[in-house]
């Protein structure tokens, strides 16, 4: 099967102030704010929507196609993906961009200030999905190009190929009209419990009739695990016990990596959600969204607790 992973791939380089932002900012000053915060450090780590699926697949044994753009700094991106078994082929290259970027600071109490440089994101992709065989594939269409999300889902349908929406951070660019056009006849939508709200506030939709329209709905709900809609009902996914939890990011796109996997070995959808949740346990568990592993033996042990 032919999972094909639309989306972004990033650096996220992340840095800790050793004190609190509220310290240095005189809410009086605070329209003419000018502050500079001296970090402890910075480490940079491999990001993006597509980049961290396509991880978590790779993990579970699959061989996904990344669809997506990069920047003139992709060399070590491209290591990495090397590295990891993972093809390079179907990433454009912007040579007059830098990757995508998140620069992310954290203050001792847990409050954070992120810059985002969206780069060579600002381009399409160029995927050419009329050599795509649609018996054999699927895409999950993941926040990135903006262009590309409303694309592929129209070439998609077009093609019969099945596929994923997962319009996540991007929502707030959407509008009514082409959100509707790309949930409609998708195989499955997935968001959060907010992004759900927000889908149905832009499209003037109810859950039902979002449901008449994809089949199914996971929404996934954090520490609270996940929900599977359908037009038979609605099911409740417990979340995976991890043995810690070290940093909650990249959680959600490893849980899409575990149910695609589980969706391209034709299992149900309630195992291919218990798989995603097993998949998310692992990830919580490392700082950094490509950071974690694990054995198809301890993937498995976890799986037979849920």
């Amino acid at each position: 099967m032919n999972i094909i992973v639309t989306g972004s791939l990033a650096y996220d380089r992340i840095m800790d102030f050793p004190g609190k932002f509220a310290d240095h900012i005189l809410p009086e000053k605070i329209h003419v704010l000018n502050v500079c915060f001296q970090v402890s450090g910075m480490k940079e780590k491999f990001g993006g929507t597509a980049g961290n699926i396509a991880y978590a697949l790779t993990l579970m044994g699959e061989k996904p196609f990344i669809c997506a753009t990069i920047g003139h700094d992709y060399e070590k991106y491209f290591k990495w993906l090397a590295k990891n078994g993972i093809s390079t082929e179907g990433i454009r290259i912007i040579e007059e961009e830098f990757t995508a970027g998140a620069y992310i600071t954290t203050d001792q109490a847990d409050n954070q200030i992120t810059g985002f440089n969206p780069g060579a994101m600002k381009y399409p992709s160029t995927l050419d999905v009329s050599k795509l065989d649609p018996r054999q594939t699927i895409m999950i269409v993941s926040p990135g190009n903006f262009e590309d999300m409303v694309k592929y889902p129209r070439l998609c349908k077009d093609k019969g190929i099945d596929y994923i929406l997962d319009p996540g951070q991007s929502l707030p660019m959407w509008d009514g009209k082409d959100l509707i056009q790309s949930i409609d006849g998708c195989r499955m939508l997935i968001v959060n419990d907010y992004e759900l709200d927000l889908v149905m506030n832009k499209t003037g939709l109810a859950k039902k009739e979002l449901l008449e329209m994809t089949g199914t709905i996971i929404t996934t709900l954090g520490e609270h695990g996940s929900q599977i809609s359908t037009a038979d009902g609605e099911i409740k996914i417990p979340v995976v016990k991890a043995s810690k939890v070290e940093d909650p990011t990249g959680a959600g796109d490893s849980y899409r990596g575990g149910l695609l996997c589980g969706l391209t070995r034709g299992e149900d959808i309630e195992q291919c959600a218990r798989m995603g949740s097993v998949c998310a346990s692992f990830a919580v568990e490392s700082y950094g969204t490509q950071e974690y592993s694990f054995s198809i033996e301890e993937f498995n042990k976890r799986l037979g607790t849920i």
